[in-house]
C-alpha cells in the first residue's frame, strides 16, 4: 500500500478540447490524492467545443473532490488557472496541464521546497531534472530562446517559467492571482514577474516531465504572442 502523506492539497487542472485525455488524467489525480490528508481536484474548462465537460461531470457526479468550474467561453489557459487558483480551498494549490507532462508524484519534491518559501516550480532546465521524451529539437531551441528572452527581460535566474507544474501556498495564490491580468500562455511569466516585483521567493525544483504530442501549443505563434505579452507584463505592473 502506498504511504500516506499528511498534506491537503488543490489541484487546478486548466482544460481545453481535452475529452480524450481528461479522463484517465483525473483517475490518475484520484489514485494520488487519497494518498492525502485532503485534496480536491479544480477542472477549469476553457470553453472546450467537444466532450471535455461532459466527462469531467461524469467524474464528479462520483467523486466529491472533482469540481468543474465551466468558463462562459474560451478566454486563455492564464484566466482557466487563474479563476482555478483563486477559488482554490485548501492551504497549498498545485496547477497542473491535462496531460500530466509532470508526473503527479513530483509534487512531492515541491513539498519538500513549500515549507522553506512560498512557491516552488517544477523545472526542466536545472541539475537533476530529467526529460522522459523530448519535444521535436525546433520547439526545444525555440522553448530555450524564449526563455533567454524571459530572464532578460522578466524573470533573472528562473532558468523554466514554462513548465505547467506549480504549487503556492494558498495565500500567496490569491495575492497573486488577484493582481495578475494576462490571459494566455504568458500567465507563468506575469506571476513570476509579480513575485519579484513583491519580494516573494521561487525556488525551481527539479522534476521529470514527457513531452505530449498532441501538445495545442504552436512552436511560432505562441512564442511571438508570448514575447508580446513581455512588453505588456513590464507596461502593466511598472
Amino acid at each position: 500500500m502506498a504511504e500516506r502523506i499528511s498534506r491537503q492539497l488543490s489541484i487546478v487542472v486548466p482544460a481545453y478540447n481535452e475529452e480524450g485525455r481528461i479522463g484517465p488524467s483525473l483517475e490518475r489525480l484520484l489514485q494520488y490524492g487519497r494518498r492525502l490528508k485532503g485534496f480536491e481536484i479544480l477542472v477549469v474548462d476553457d470553453g472546450s467545443h467537444d466532450q471535455t465537460r461532459e466527462v469531467v461531470a461524469e467524474v464528479a457526479k462520483g467523486e466529491s473532490a472533482v469540481r468543474l468550474l465551466a468558463q462562459p467561453h474560451n478566454q486563455g489557459k492564464g484566466a482557466a488557472v487563474r479563476r482555478g487558483m483563486l477559488e482554490a480551498k485548501l492551504p497549498h494549490v498545485l496547477f497542473t496541464d491535462a496531460d500530466l507532462s509532470t508526473p503527479i508524484e513530483d509534487v512531492e519534491k515541491l513539498f519538500e521546497a513549500i515549507d522553506r518559501v512560498p512557491v516552488a516550480i517544477g523545472s526542466r532546465a536545472i541539475a537533476g531534472s530529467r526529460i522522459e521524451v523530448h519535444q521535436p529539437f525546433y520547439r526545444e531551441l525555440m522553448g530555450r530562446g524564449f526563455n533567454l528572452l524571459v530572464q532578460a527581460a522578466a524573470t533573472p535566474g528562473i532558468h523554466d517559467s514554462q513548465c505547467g507544474f506549480k504549487l503556492f501556498r494558498t495565500e500567496t495564490a490569491r495575492q497573486l492571482f488577484g493582481l495578475a491580468r494576462l490571459d494566455g500562455f504568458a500567465f507563468d511569466v506575469e506571476i513570476l514577474y509579480l513575485c519579484r516585483k513583491l519580494g516573494i521567493e521561487v525556488v525551481e525544483v527539479p522534476v521529470r516531465w514527457r513531452n505530449d504530442t498532441a501538445s495545442k501549443v504552436s512552436p511560432v505563434r505562441d512564442t511571438l504572442r508570448m514575447a508580446r505579452d513581455l512588453a505588456v507584463i513590464r507596461l502593466t505592473h511598472r
